[in-house]
């Protein structure tokens, strides 16, 4: 059976050349579905379940950062193995240089026929490994999951600003007119919601409009463990890990009763406990 690709690229041109320069390149490839979008691409891919992926970095409203973290929460394990993954990016040379260091595949834009072939030539040699020397579905799954945090850690990897101390929040629930300064010490948890952040301490909440992407690089990764594409704790308010019937992960926290979901991205960091 021929190996089959979806393309998420928000550029119908490029799309386009992608798919034609992929023809050229590895005829056997059927790509079954051109994704205009981040949140199409996740349709897409778990309607099709392709066996690679080939995503735009930034794509307007979900980019293919976030299509990947998506995606490696929700894929159906029992149907099909996690697809191989190539993320396609408009020329940067500290991205280059930062997938280069981790060996992760990309493809720079516009199409260029001879980084492509390489790709290809990787890809395939992945799929044809998994196929020779099928490896049990756990370590698949980590050996696959370990690739796209490397792609995820490169892609983001802009240099750390200044750790913050103090954040400016908003009470939830209040007119938005008092605005409290909170110790950073103070906080349990951040966790992304519609156009706002949560700032969750033990007793209180609050609210401030700066993007979780724009937070992490602020936060200390030693103290601020991210666990979700969407939420990140800190690592010495965790009580307790807890795994349900479907094998997820769930956290509660020190002072709070709500459990917290753990991606499949971030299972690694609680394999210990």
């Amino acid at each position: 059976m021929n190996p089959t690709a979806l393309i998420a690229e928000d550029e119908p041109l490029l799309a386009q050349a992608l798919q034609a320069e992929l023809t050229a390149a590895w005829p056997e490839l059927r790509v079954i579905a051109i994704a205009g979008d981040g949140r199409s691409a996740v349709r897409e891919a778990l309607d099709q379940l392709p066996q690679v992926l080939f995503l735009d970095i930034r794509m307007p409203g979900l980019d293919g950062l976030g299509v990947a973290a998506e995606l490696a929460d929700a894929w159906p394990l029992d149907e099909a193995p996690m697809p191989q993954l190539v993320f396609v990016t408009a020329y940067d040379e500290y991205a280059a240089r930062a997938f280069d260091a981790q060996a992760i595949d990309y493809v720079l834009k516009p199409v260029q026929a001879e980084r492509l072939r390489r790709t290809v030539s990787r890809v395939r040699a992945a799929l044809e490994q998994r196929t020779a020397s099928p490896l049990p579905a756990d370590d698949a799954l980590a050996g696959t999951l370990a690739q796209w945090r490397r792609a995820l850690a490169a892609a983001e990897g802009a240099p750390a600003a200044a750790p913050l101390k103090l954040i400016a929040a908003s009470q939830a629930g209040s007119s938005g007119n008092s605005v409290r300064m909170v110790p950073i010490d103070e906080v349990q948890y951040f966790e992304a919601a519609d156009k706002y952040v949560r700032v969750v301490t033990a007793q209180h909440e609050y609210l401030i409009r700066t993007p979780l992407k724009q937070l992490l690089p602020q936060l200390d990764t030693q103290v601020f463990w991210q666990v979700h594409r969407a939420v990140v704790v800190r690592s010495d308010a965790i009580e307790s890990v807890h795994r349900d019937e479907s094998g997820r992960q769930h956290l509660t926290l020190r002072g709070r009763t709500e459990k917290i979901p753990v991606s499949r991205l971030y299972a690694h960091l609680f394999r210990a406990m």
